[in-house]
């Protein structure tokens, strides 16, 4: 999974399908040897009930959306789910454009990306690649977790919203039965390198985002940071960013 990072216009397209779905009618369940007078399928407690001539089951989380979780372990309920261990993540936005660079004014960029896991033990996301080039010379990267300084080359991140230099970026999204957390969590030098608001940083290959069990979906994004000097030679700097996302089974 790739970003180009440049110094220059941003187009970004969408499409949305509407799809019509009939509305179902829910009917008796009956035969010539029983009946449910309110029959609920797929919600209760995993819990069978029999006879010499029907069966039914039903289950509390059918689709294994039913979580329950400590520190020690957690239960995906459901009579349903598939115990293979699934990782998928979609870049909702690949170009992160900086416009013109200047020695007065810090320049940010945001791209974001999306993590889910199931029936694992969390996940890691590392950052790598090159800072901004152009014609053989690269943007500085910050090696110490600091703050925007104009007039001084930088390149950095954070995975967090801020307000400084300007209101850019954003805080991860867990939405439902998420999990994802900056860095390696409380435990490590990694978190506070990328969750602290106005303060970037930029180590290739360092983990900023990780999940420590099964996780739903997980919305980050990446706040980008560039500064430069009176001295930067002028012209296109562009830069590859590869996402690495590791299960930790």
């Amino acid at each position: 999974m790739t970003w180009g990072v440049i110094g220059r216009g941003l187009i970004v397209g969408a499409l949305c399908t509407l799809v019509a779905v009939p509305i179902a009618f829910a009917e008796t369940l009956q035969s010539p040897n029983y009946r449910f007078s309110e029959p609920s399928v797929g919600a209760g407690s995993l819990n069978q009930s029999s006879s010499a001539s029907y069966i039914g089951q039903s289950g509390l989380g059918d689709l294994g959306v039913g979580n329950a979780a400590s520190s020690n372990f957690q239960i995906n309920a459901g009579s349903k789910t598939n115990p293979d261990p699934t990782l998928s993540v979609a870049i909702t936005s690949t170009l992160a454009d900086f416009g013109n660079f200047s020695a007065s004014t810090p320049s940010t960029a945001t791209a974001s990306f999306t993590v889910i896991n199931y029936s694992s033990y969390g996940y890691a996301v590392q950052l790598t690649g090159s800072t901004p080039t152009y014609n053989g010379h690269s943007i500085s990267p910050m090696a110490t977790t600091a703050a925007s300084q104009p007039g001084t080359e930088q390149f950095g991140i954070n995975m967090v919203a801020n307000t400084s230099p300007i209101s850019f970026g954003a805080n991860p999204n867990n939405g439902d039965f998420g999990f994802g957390v900056i860095g390696n969590g409380p435990a490590s030098l990694d978190y506070a390198h990328y969750s602290t608001p106005n303060q970037f940083r930029y180590v290739s290959g360092e983990t900023i985002a990780s999940a420590p069990k099964s996780s739903g979906a997980t919305q980050y994004t990446i706040s980008f940071l560039t500064n430069v000097a009176g001295v930067t030679p002028g012209g296109t700097y562009v830069s590859n960013q590869l996402l690495i996302v590791t299960g930790t089974y």
